[in-house]
């Protein structure tokens, strides 16, 4: 993808990365993937692009903004996208909201929604749903279980004065 952030015809920037975005998410389900895509920007240039790749790669991970993060933190070398805006052509899933807070992403802007998503047969809304309610009453079991040295790898986290800060 290259979005031309020089255009002739000046628009808001926001509506020029959204416009680019959704054009990036169309070549992909014309191509064979999935409705999303994601691009990175930071000072009005930019750092990545992603398309969901989920069913190409075989990887449930593969999200457009989670491939937009791993390219965009490649490129800057650093697990930290401060500074940076994540732009979508839909609202990031559960997944991709939390892959954005770790980066540290400053901002994210996207276009379709969730309902968007769930009319093309998609789970975010689903997912957004089930974390609202208690976990007992959830499909899948997620428990804690009690086990001797379960704080251990922390202990030693600590303890490490070379440990690389998050």
């Amino acid at each position: 993808m290259s979005p031309n952030p020089a255009d002739p015809n000046p628009t808001d920037p926001d509506e020029k990365w959204l416009a680019a975005v959704i054009e990036l998410a169309v070549r992909n389900v014309q191509d064979g993937g999935g409705p999303f895509a994601a691009v990175i920007v930071a000072g009005g240039a930019l750092v990545s692009t992603g398309c969901n790749r989920v069913t190409r790669d075989n990887d449930p991970t593969a999200h457009a903004e989670v491939v937009a993060i791993r390219a965009a933190c490649s490129a800057r070398g650093d697990f930290s996208l401060a500074g940076t805006t994540l732009y979508a052509s839909c609202e990031p899933c559960p997944l991709c909201l939390s892959a954005a807070l770790w980066a540290r992403v400053d901002r994210v802007a996207y276009a379709a929604d969730r309902h968007d998503a769930a009319r093309g047969g998609f789970d975010d809304l689903e997912f957004y749903e089930l974390f609202a309610r208690d976990r007992a009453t959830w499909a899948m079991p997620v428990e804690a279980l009690a086990v001797p040295n379960s704080a251990e790898p922390f202990d030693i986290w600590l303890a490490n004065p070379d440990r690389v800060r998050y």
